[in-house]
């Protein structure tokens, strides 16, 4: 989903350690001005944010927006609970989606796309720890594969 016009703000890379993704989503967000401006200024945090269904709208939660340092104006909370923006139809797939057994949503990426801030959402479901322990060893061979390859000049 790499685009030209897309500048990453932030990236939740343990995320992916954590959960398998089954569907990945973009939303768009409810900001005020200066939290615009402190993600321009790539002044965020997923770390232990999650999307929450409330009231049949999605909200992010936890997420951490520095303040901007030129807003004297307003003194918003950095963590406090933010809108995301998606079709109807699209809530109402991931509220089925969420009821059932094991499903979250984890906001995996937050960007601009055409001037627009985004979060990426993932559906997704907790790994164990045997799965982790998995991933580990097939990465562990496949990197011993690509060494093995170079050494003998593939």
């Amino acid at each position: 989903m790499e685009r030209i016009d897309m500048k990453i703000v932030c990236q939740n890379r343990k995320a992916a350690h954590e959960y398998f993704f089954d569907e990945l989503i973009e939303a768009g967000m409810v900001l005020l001005g200066p939290e615009v401006k402190s993600l321009r200024e790539g002044r965020a945090s997923l770390v232990d944010s999650y999307g929450k269904i409330k009231d049949g709208e999605i909200y992010i939660y936890n997420m951490h927006i520095t303040p901007y340092p030129y807003a004297h104006h307003l003194d918003l909370d950095p963590l406090r609970p933010r809108k995301l923006l998606l079709k109807r139809r699209e809530i109402g797939r991931l509220i089925g989606k969420t009821e059932e057994k094991g499903y979250t949503l984890v906001p995996t990426k937050v960007y601009f796309s055409k001037g627009r801030a985004k979060v990426e959402l993932a559906l997704a479901r907790g790994k164990r720890k045997y799965d982790k322990r998995q991933v580990l060893k097939e990465k562990e061979l496949q990197r011993e594969i690509d060494q093995a390859k170079k050494r003998e000049g593939y």
